[in-house]
């Protein structure tokens, strides 16, 4: 699977993908912003996990299985655009802004807000075509959560 991923990523037109590449393309855009800032703490890994757990009802083991083939992915991945390019066709908008809330609860679950995490957040929402009002209420309903 992680190899198809790759292929697909690095094709110059990315195709749609399938659920399973979808999933994990999605947790691999999680450990990125996780690993933003040079820190991937393991409340960061702690926090994807519950995130997969809970948006494709995996068990922990599972979830945890999803994340390490993420983080070679992500570490193998060209780049942002790419990855999010698959992402915007795989993924329907109202998926794409709950993601951002995804996102933003992993740049914040080591209670460090970085800046280098911010700007990945914002890029990765403009290219998924997400609007800046729906990107600030993530991170709102997420810091609101956090209360």
């Amino acid at each position: 699977m992680i190899s198809r991923l790759l292929t697909s990523l690095l094709a110059p037109q990315p195709g749609r993908l399938a659920a399973p590449d979808a999933q994990l393309a999605l947790a691999a855009l999680l450990v990125r912003v996780a690993r933003a800032d040079e820190h991937y703490e393991e409340a960061e890994r702690l926090r994807i996990d519950r995130v997969l757990c809970g948006r494709y009802e995996l068990s922990p083991f599972e979830a945890a299985k999803l994340r390490a083939e993420a983080e070679a992915i992500e570490a193998e991945a060209p780049d942002t655009v790419r990855f999010t390019r698959a992402l915007k066709d795989a993924v329907p908008y109202e998926d794409r802004t709950s993601l951002m809330e995804a996102m933003w609860s992993v740049a914040l679950s080591d209670e460090a807000r970085d800046g280098r995490e911010d700007a990945l957040i914002r890029v990765t929402a403009d290219l998924l075509g997400v609007s800046d009002r729906d990107r600030a209420l993530a991170r709102q309903s997420v810091e609101n959560a956090k209360k």
